[in-house]
């Protein structure tokens, strides 16, 4: 847990990040497995430090984005290791004996057992929706979970809105809540809470809800001494937290693309004041997250701001403005934004130059990397762009090869880390080696 110095309030941002940094180098709760792993670790957890800071490190840092790889890698479904916490856990360590990235991509978040007793309707996954050999981890089903007069319902009261109208729509289980009164007022609650009791309907929502939650510590438990084994052997998590734009926080849950699309036009106003409602939110969750983690890297991946969904025009009325506020604000408290730019951004790079320099890391999908790096090799550091289909169908002397060309490109000066533009969940394993020894063979200052 990061605890912040008395004197915080009066250093810079800067020295708030390298404050967040040195803890996550230092690692001091962390029992390594010997003293060559502590070693490994605090060489890595520098290299990205400097390549964040824009500073020259040994090398160019590789990070693996591995998905779900590590099942695949381990030959057992995906199905496996959504429903198996355990084997999540055999196969994620063993990626992280077999593979020489220098970070740890972390395991993962999905709760499947969960979200079946929940009832989820959002989602697909091998065993609910898709065949169990699936190697597809998930497919979203986008929908309109708020409607477009209920912006005013959601600012009003977000808890009692997430309760009758979002949850209702979403989750199987908590259809009965689409029913009952309104929760904004606390007179009589406790009646009305000793009413639901009695209810069947609400009696097989508290039962479910009670299901659920004995399902969750096995895999809370199975992800944390992952993490504590993968630090032990000296493989550094690059991922503090997670944060979304606030213009995605409607597109992506609530509104969905065919709603957000109309309300541009429509009503704009409603989507400025509702970005600028949870836009203190979203930023306090980083921090929080990030505090607890003892990482200050915040992960955002960006679905709606690439140059095929908005025009110049409307990325600059709708979507830079409070991402831009909610990136400074995480850099004022010394988090170190990590937004992930799927799709192509090469016409919003005029834009996201305008930055404090090293402030940001960029993760580039289609984005011209030449591009990048004239417009922002003084401003971010910048990572990413090795194509998915490369690592699903390429040769490992293909990706050797795109991986140095890379290299050449983004590395002169510092400011860059091989990566790849989207997760390698199904790619070769020969490919993976090829793109970490491509880091180490070209990668070096």
């Amino acid at each position: 847990m990061f605890k912040r110095p008395d004197n915080w309030a009066e250093l810079t941002w800067q020295q708030k990040r390298d404050l967040r940094l040195d803890k996550w180098i230092n690692a001091e709760d962390v029992n390594f497995v010997s003293p060559q792993a502590e070693k490994n670790y605090k060489a890595r957890a520098t290299r990205l430090a400097r390549a964040v800071k824009m500073e020259i490190p040994d090398r160019v840092p590789c990070a693996v984005p591995t998905g779900w790889f590590p099942a695949m890698n381990a030959g057992i479904t995906l199905r496996e290791v959504m429903y198996n916490p355990e084997k999540m856990k055999w196969a994620w360590l063993k990626f992280v004996d077999e593979y020489d990235s220098d970070t740890f991509d972390g395991t993962l978040f999905f709760q499947a057992p969960v979200s079946d007793i929940l009832g989820d309707k959002t989602m697909k996954w091998p065993g609910h929706g898709l065949p169990d050999d699936s190697h597809s981890a998930y497919q979203y089903i986008e929908g309109e979970y708020m409607k477009a007069d209920e912006y005013d319902l959601f600012l009003k009261d977000p808890l009692d809105f997430q309760l009758r109208y979002y949850l209702p729509r979403t989750m199987g289980i908590f259809e009965p809540f689409a029913d009952v009164p309104s929760f904004s007022s606390y007179q009589g609650l406790p009646q009305r809470l000793m009413a639901m009791c009695q209810d069947p309907k609400f009696q097989k929502f508290f039962k479910a809800i009670w299901e659920a939650s004995q399902h969750m510590p096995a895999l809370q438990k199975a992800a944390a001494e992952t993490t504590r084994e993968a630090y032990a052997r000296g493989f550094p998590m690059f991922r503090g937290g997670l944060a979304v734009a606030p213009f995605d926080a409607f597109a992506d849950n609530l509104r969905g693309t065919h709603g957000m699309v109309l309300d541009m036009y429509r009503q704009p106003e409603k989507i400025h004041e509702a970005m600028e409602f949870v836009l203190p939110q979203l930023l306090s969750g980083a921090i929080a997250m990030s505090d607890m983690a003892d990482c200050p890297v915040i992960m955002m991946p960006l679905h709606k701001g690439d140059d095929t969904f908005m025009s110049n025009q409307q990325f600059e009325t709708f979507y830079w403005p409070t991402f831009k506020r909610l990136l400074l604000g995480m850099a004022e408290e010394g988090l170190i934004p990590f937004p992930v730019a799927e799709g192509a951004y090469n016409n919003r790079l005029e834009f996201i130059k305008d930055m404090p320099k090293s402030s940001v890391i960029w993760m580039f999908d289609h984005t011209d990397m030449a591009e990048a790096k004239r417009v922002l090799g003084n401003v971010s550091c910048i990572a990413g762009n090795v194509p998915v289909s490369l690592a699903y169908t390429g040769t490992a002397r293909e990706m050797k090869d795109y991986c140095r060309q890379l290299i050449e490109t983004c590395a002169p000066g510092g400011g860059f880390i091989l990566s790849g533009g989207a997760t390698f969940d199904m790619a070769r394993p020969e490919n993976l080696h090829a793109m970490m020894d491509a880091a180490k063979e070209y990668g070096v200052y």
